[in-house]
């Protein structure tokens, strides 16, 4: 399989994650979603998880439909929203707090390593030429 095409694939991969993920977190999800939110948040955790879940859609839309020339930039775009929403996974960690079956410390520190992956995905999914 060639470069775009394995692109293509991961980048419509992952915004249709985001896309699912943002709906979840307006509708099915929601309560678990709460759980990642840190107490330092300013604002509720219903309202964190609801205007983060507009944002995962509008990320998962973008990495699907951007142009060519914008994907970089959307990558990146992407990647910094993981890396920013990344305290809520250390927080449901630290906090001992369950979530979509995240109910041991060992099972919430290992999903600590996946966003990293997150982060190279959007960004090697991409990445120019």
């Amino acid at each position: 399989m060639n470069k775009s095409l394995t692109q293509k694939i991961a980048r419509y991969g992952l915004g249709t994650f985001l896309v699912v993920a943002g709906i979840g977190h307006l509708t099915f999800a929601r309560k678990e979603f709460q759980a990642q939110v840190p107490d330092w948040v300013p604002i509720s955790k219903d309202d964190t998880v609801v205007y983060s879940g507009f944002a995962e859609i509008a990320l998962g839309a973008a990495l699907i439909l951007a142009p060519a020339k914008q994907r970089s930039k959307v990558g990146k775009i992407a990647a910094a929203f993981f890396t920013a929403v990344f305290p809520g996974n250390i927080a449901q960690y630290k906090d001992h707090r369950d979530g979509f079956g995240l109910d041991t410390d060992g099972k919430r520190l290992a999903r600590l390593f996946f966003q990293p992956v997150l982060v190279a995905w959007a960004l090697k999914s991409t990445e120019k030429g």
